[in-house]
């Protein structure tokens, strides 16, 4: 029995591996444009505007009078990476590191995969999910930020520490990482990831200030953002427009944000969700009991899906956040997010089919765009429902119980929940 599992093993490894390798392929001849991707070339961020910051970058301060440049200071680090390729032609340089970055995850959950309590699940998410974004997922540094948390959190199971440093390091590169922290088991393990976050955050934080001026100007930007047209609060304008609403689309901050009637309103909205779901967060974080080895991955894949539904800008390649971590939550076999993760999943399909594809019947609000936008933002609500509601009952003392009954499911959550709490 064990040969015939460890034979099933190799073959789900090596099929997976195959699999990546050819839609990677794919990937990378359609951001060469050997393969033209209809709708909106999505590789002039990095050949016009990545390459614009970079030389900005490279002459001594940060692009303090692009109000697109809205990213934390550790960006840069993305920006100049091409460097490390000087043979190749900046954007070439640049899809090819975000492929090494892409094939890091990869193997790393293959790896985890292999341990005891884990499964494949995890390897497959990523290896199917991340070409369903289309080239846009190698056309953007997220994908870089995202292997920052899966390392974070695969390294977090044994090392907290370096989980609180990457958590920190990722957070300097695009905010949205110092949520790899909110489901560190109590005691101990938060103790040092915490301390090691900010002792971290602090020592870069410093440094950038010291090397190149402006380096918080991102701050002034992201706060004067607006409603940007694939956020789920925009829908309420993509349906407005059916009915004679006289607002317009325009380009503003590097997307398409909806300016009119009722549209700062409908976004400070947005923001107050935003506040409530830290609420919920602080919330579950006071009342959590239990901690288990897949907590602190289910945990940030739920804050992640709660502050991305709740923002006012659902960018395209904001999906690869939540892949990645579904991808960590689905190595644990104690984890109950393949429900969430598969909604995700789905939604991301989704994503590509809004963008590039049709793009133009978005910005429009015609019967094609306002279906997708439902669609798309409908799956990401109900994945962070469910994410939320599963979060709670393995976690929460009595949450999991029924009439008095324990739930099995959150009886098997528990069981490795010594591995976490050393």
């Amino acid at each position: 029995m064990t040969v015939r599992t460890d034979t099933g093993g190799r073959a789900s490894r090596g099929l997976s591996l195959a699999v990546w390798g050819l839609t990677r392929a794919v990937l990378l001849l359609c951001v060469f444009k050997v393969f033209t991707v209809p709708g909106p070339d999505v590789t002039s961020d990095v050949s016009v505007i990545y390459r614009g910051w970079y030389e900005v970058l490279r002459a001594g301060s940060y692009p303090l009078d692009d109000v697109t440049w809205q990213y934390p200071p550790a960006a840069a680090l993305a920006v100049l990476s091409p460097d490390l390729l000087p043979f190749l032609e900046y954007a070439s340089a640049f899809f090819l590191l975000v492929l090494l970055c892409d094939a890091l995850v990869f193997g790393l959950l293959l790896l985890a995969g292999t341990r005891p309590g884990t499964r494949d699940a995890g390897t497959w998410l990523w290896v199917v999910g991340v070409p369903l974004l289309g080239p846009t997922v190698y056309a953007r540094y997220d994908l870089m930020v995202t292997a920052v948390a899966v390392v974070a959190l695969l390294a977090g199971v044994r090392h907290p520490r370096v989980l609180g440093a990457l958590a920190a390091f990722g957070t300097l590169l695009k905010v949205w990482p110092v949520l790899l922290l909110v489901g560190t088991a109590r005691g101990r393990a938060t103790r040092r990831s915490w301390s090691a976050a900010v002792v971290t955050a602090a020592v870069l934080a410093l440094a950038a200030a010291v090397v190149l001026p402006g380096a918080f100007a991102f701050l002034t930007f992201q706060r004067d953002r607006g409603l940007e047209i694939e956020s789920l609060g925009a829908l309420v304008f993509h349906v407005a427009r059916q009915f004679g609403w006289e607002g317009r689309v325009e380009l503003r901050y590097g997307s398409m944000e909806f300016a009119g009637p009722h549209v700062a309103l409908v976004s400070t909205l947005a923001l107050a969700l935003s506040v409530l779901a830290f609420g919920w967060l602080l919330v579950w974080r006071l009342r959590a009991r239990t901690f288990a080895v897949h907590t602190p991955a289910d945990a940030a894949f739920t804050a992640v899906l709660l502050f991305t539904v709740t923002s006012r800008v659902i960018s395209p390649q904001y999906m690869v956040w939540p892949l990645g971590l579904a991808a960590v939550c689905l190595v644990f076999r104690g984890s109950r997010m393949a429900l969430p993760a598969c909604l995700v999943l789905v939604a991301t399909g989704v994503t590509l089919m809004e963008f590039p594809l049709g793009f133009a019947h978005v910005v429009a609000s015609d019967a094609e765009g306002v279906a997708l936008m439902a669609v798309r933002n409908g799956l990401l609500a109900a994945a962070t429902l469910v994410a939320g509601r599963r979060l709670w009952r393995d976690t929460v003392p009595g949450a999991g119980r029924r009439g008095g009954a324990a739930d099995p499911l959150s009886r098997a959550g528990r069981a490795d929940t010594p591995a976490s709490a050393s």
